[in-house]
């Protein structure tokens, strides 16, 4: 009979799975990482089936066979009934005696506070926000495009980019370098050339979100509509934390807001001054940072606090991901 760890913690992204399997007293027994979580595209059992590959990799590194408690922090669990689908997956897996699915935001966001109270705002394909405070009480927004209000994340980014590039070169919209850029990206001359490779996919559609970070240059070389493009994101992030942090009455509180995912990491200086001036002006209390913590951390932590681990538990787990 295998020993039995406290915490299994998963998260799983759409891009990749990382897993740590967590001791009582806090100490990493082993890590894996494995592939993306995508039970849109394939389905809830194959999606999981993924996690298992990780998870059973870490299990033989870590010597042990089950957990008292599975802390998932999964992408596509936008809506409570996503939760508890997914919830009754991983139980079926019988990792752990009790498991708790949640939103892969809420690991961003617990990975870069001391207890469970603040809110993360992640800009990455996509872009979400949430909230959370110790009572257990949660802000967040369904975050799955345009049906739920949504603007910003790298891929709308790009999209938005095009549209006015292409706006550009055709006489239907002002002069932008974007019109250049975004093509020569690619090494084509024109936005006519860029807008066929893209249609008739020479290029793979997945190449779009290199364009984002051709939007920032431009956007930091001074052209006026990357740059008004890039202060809109910013009006987004600063709006969904604001909402955020009103629904859980903590606009009047000093109150940690971080910022995560590829795009707010990437630290454009445009974006971050721009971020902090409206956070200033809307939400004065918040104090703004970025996460770069591994979200995994934010997972495991979620499980400690499940189980009730102290401080100093906690500390030793945070000492393992931030060196």
């Amino acid at each position: 009979m295998g020993l039995t760890a406290a915490v299994l913690a998963v998260d799983a992204g759409n891009s990749k799975t990382d897993v740590a399997v967590v001791a009582a007293d806090g100490t990493v027994l082993a890590e894996a990482r494995g592939g993306g979580f995508r039970p849109p595209a394939v389905g809830v059992e194959a999606a999981t089936d993924v996690l298992a590959e990780a998870v059973e990799r870490a299990w033989a590194m870590a010597g042990v066979t089950s957990v008292t408690h599975v802390s998932a922090c999964l992408a596509n669990a936008d809506f409570p009934v996503e939760e508890e689908r997914l919830t009754a997956a991983l139980h079926t897996r019988a990792w752990g005696t009790t498991v708790e699915v949640r939103n892969d935001t809420f690991a961003i966001l617990r990975a870069g506070v001391t207890e469970p109270r603040g809110v993360a705002v992640v800009c990455g394909a996509g872009i979400n926000c949430v909230g959370m405070r110790p009572d257990g009480r949660t802000a967040r927004f369904p975050a799955v495009g345009r049906i739920s209000g949504d603007w910003g994340g790298g891929w709308g980014l790009a999209e938005e980019a095009l549209f006015h590039a292409a706006r550009a070169e055709d006489g239907r919209g002002g002069p932008t370098e974007l019109a250049r850029t975004l093509p020569a990206h690619f090494g084509l001359d024109s936005m006519y050339a860029l807008i066929e490779a893209l249609h008739l996919e020479r290029l793979e559609p997945a190449r779009r979100h290199e364009l984002t970070p051709v939007l920032f240059a431009t956007a930091a070389d001074g052209d006026p509509v990357a740059r008004a493009i890039v202060d809109r994101l910013a009006d987004e992030v600063v709006t969904m934390a604001t909402v955020a942090l009103t629904r859980l009455d903590l606009l009047t509180e000093e109150t940690p807001v971080l910022l995560g995912g590829s795009v707010l990491a990437a630290r454009h200086a445009r974006l971050d001054d721009r971020i902090r001036d409206l956070l200033g002006a809307r939400a004065p209390k918040a104090v703004p940072r970025t996460v770069t913590a591994s979200p995994v951390l934010g997972a495991a932590l979620l499980g400690l606090d499940r189980i009730g681990a102290g401080a100093q538990v906690q500390a030793r787990l945070r000492a393992h991901f931030e060196g």
